[in-house]
């Protein structure tokens, strides 16, 4: 059993994942707790080498299974030399996503097979699985619209509507099947409202754990 806590942030394109996570890994670190923020695809070196070729939009010809293996590849490299050994370290370790996001966009937009992208997802991480997962749910068109205002899209972003659409259903459905795990959290909300309700939450998954707070 993992001495730390792992707190997972999950949603589509523009939901706001990365600014949470940022903002909950400031306010544990203020508390003097210890705390390791990550991403995905990425957080290695070599992860990150493969998030360079799965979001380049240079690179529409990749198959959906070959897109499966590259972020279960990546993810595989992040859990062996960044996560467990944090989580072994007693931690509160923080990944902008994780492993419900490859449910969601290869089991469910890309349409493979869910059993195989569990069992294979299962394979890379070792079966390792967040104490807490927040999903920030976004209608897909408010979602493009921000990622929009912000610049190029990649890959991933650059895909039609209705697949953003097959992500978000199949987030929902993920959490309607893990309502133990996942938090829903309307994205549409202040910035600083849904930052606190993901705080309450997640100090309580840190008091059943038993991490005291300095």
């Amino acid at each position: 059993m993992n001495k730390g806590v792992f707190v997972t942030f999950e949603g589509g394109e523009g939901a706001g994942k990365s600014t949470q996570a940022r903002l909950l890994a400031e306010y544990l670190a203020a508390l003097e707790l210890p705390v390791l923020i990550t991403r995905e695809p990425g957080g290695t070196p070599v992860s990150e080498k493969i998030r360079d070729i799965l979001l380049d939009p240079l690179h529409p010809e990749l198959a959906p299974r070959v897109e499966l293996l590259l972020y279960l590849a990546s993810r595989s490299q992040l859990v062996s030399q960044v996560i467990r050994p944090a989580l072994e370290e007693g931690k509160v370790v923080i990944s902008d996503r994780f492993h419900h996001s490859t449910l969601a966009y290869q089991g469910g937009a890309r349409a493979l097979d869910m059993a195989q992208v569990r069992q294979l997802n299962q394979f890379a991480t070792g079966g390792l699985l967040p104490d807490v997962t927040f999903l920030l749910d976004l209608p897909p068109a408010a979602g493009m619209q921000r990622k929009g205002s912000a610049g190029q899209t990649d890959r991933l972003e650059g895909e039609g509507r209705q697949f953003h659409e097959n992500v978000r259903q199949a987030f929902l459905t993920l959490a309607a099947e893990e309502p133990e795990r996942i938090v829903v959290l309307d994205a549409r909300r202040s910035v600083e409202e849904i930052s606190e309700e993901i705080r309450r939450r997640t100090l309580d998954v840190l008091k059943i754990k038993g991490l005291t707070l300095k």
